[in-house]
């Protein structure tokens, strides 16, 4: 019994010291880590976040210039519009099982802002910005695609970065497939049969699986800014993205994806 108000003084100072260190972004410190510490844990797909508390503002001069640092998005949910039952029903986007493990996220994004009127201008420039990525479906078909954030141009209203900041635009989805890459059956764009073996084309008009060609995409993707750090320049919301699946170099209808996650960044005068 003499020992209860001892033991509620320890607990009280841990909470404190946990509530403390609680503030700011919640980085994965992997600089002290080497290769067998991360390889398949699981730590180089996570991404850093901020706490709920983070509702502050970032205002804008319209004569600076801006980058946005270190985007990071990790999916978490991935929706396929597959067919409908009948041809009555509409197609609508049913859940599906990531199968990729751990290289899913795209990381270390940049590119350019500018002020433009009473808007905010982003242009993409590079990074970590695709991912390959298969999902199951329910039915147990597999749907492969890039997740992708190339050469997004999007656009937001007002001009500071807050938690009502609303980026909208589209991107480019490269093709799933390479041109050196063979089928199953030895069928590639630039290398392999030109037919699959034992098979020959029916003329001219043949447009078959084996007539390969490279195909980009485009999807829509939307960020969401929830959490603002105006001191650190940090931000954190939700995506959207919604784009093509793989084509198989041309050969096969897409399906469209549908990726939502969280994402993370930061400002910084360029």
């Amino acid at each position: 019994m003499r020992f209860r108000p001892l033991l509620a003084l320890v607990l009280a100072l841990c909470l404190t010291l946990v509530t403390a260190c609680s503030g700011g972004a919640k980085a994965v410190d992997r600089a002290n880590l080497t290769y067998d510490d991360i390889h398949n844990t699981g730590l180089a797909n996570d991404c850093p976040t901020l706490p709920d508390s983070a509702r502050g503002s970032i205002a804008l001069d319209s004569s600076a210039k801006y980058q946005l640092l270190e985007i990071c998005m990790p999916p978490a949910e991935v929706y396929v519009k597959g067919e409908p039952a009948n041809k009555r029903q509409e197609a609508q986007f049913v859940p599906s099982k990531i199968l990729t493990r751990f290289t899913t996220s795209l990381d270390q994004v940049y590119g350019d802002l500018a002020v433009s009127g009473n808007g905010l201008n982003f242009q993409e420039q590079g990074g970590l910005d695709f991912q390959l990525i298969t999902v199951l479906l329910p039915g147990g078909e597999e749907v492969p695609f890039v997740f992708s954030s190339k050469e997004l141009a999007a656009t937001a209203d007002g001009t500071a970065i807050s938690t009502s900041t609303d980026f909208d635009g589209s991107y480019r989805v490269p093709s799933y497939r390479t041109s050196n890459f063979l089928d199953p059956k030895a069928r590639g764009l630039t290398t392999g049969y030109s037919s699959a073996v034992g098979l020959v084309p029916a003329g001219d008009d043949f447009t078959g699986e084996s007539v390969k060609r490279y195909v980009d995409g485009t999807g829509n993707m939307n960020l969401s800014i929830t959490k603002v750090d105006s001191a650190t320049g940090e931000f954190a919301g939700v995506f959207t993205a919604i784009q093509p699946s793989d084509t198989d170099m041309g050969t096969k209808e897409t399906m469209d994806v549908k990726i939502v996650g969280q994402v993370y960044g930061r400002l910084e005068k360029a």
